[in-house]
């Protein structure tokens, strides 16, 4: 199922990339120690959409234990500005999880 969703969002992410021609594009892969880790962060970052007059198309996906954001805007100005948000935002997900620890049960559910 995973598989399935990720290939979606990237042909998802094609289609918005021609469709508004967006001409400056970034890949960034952060690694975490294990597939948990990787996948909290993710649901807690996935909630937090771009700004619409930024003009910028976020694509978060997990694949085993490393998160993938994938970022297109039209200017290169509007991706700095988006991928430094990013890593703030990334920062202090890392920072509460090296404060609270790993999970402590097997199974992690957010709902």
């Amino acid at each position: 199922m995973k598989h399935y969703l990720h290939r979606s969002i990237i042909m998802l992410n094609n289609y918005l990339n021609k469709m508004f021609s967006l001409s400056v594009h970034s890949e960034i892969e952060v690694p975490f120690t294990n597939d948990k880790i990787a996948q909290i962060a993710y649901d807690v970052l996935v909630v937090d959409k771009e700004p619409k007059r930024s003009e910028v198309i976020k694509v978060l996906s997990t694949k085993k234990n490393i998160l993938i954001a994938q970022f297109s805007a039209r200017f290169a100005r509007q991706l700095r500005v988006a991928v430094n948000g990013f890593f703030e935002k990334l920062d202090l997900v890392s920072g509460c999880i090296e404060l609270l620890g790993p999970p402590v049960s097997e199974s992690y559910s957010h709902y």
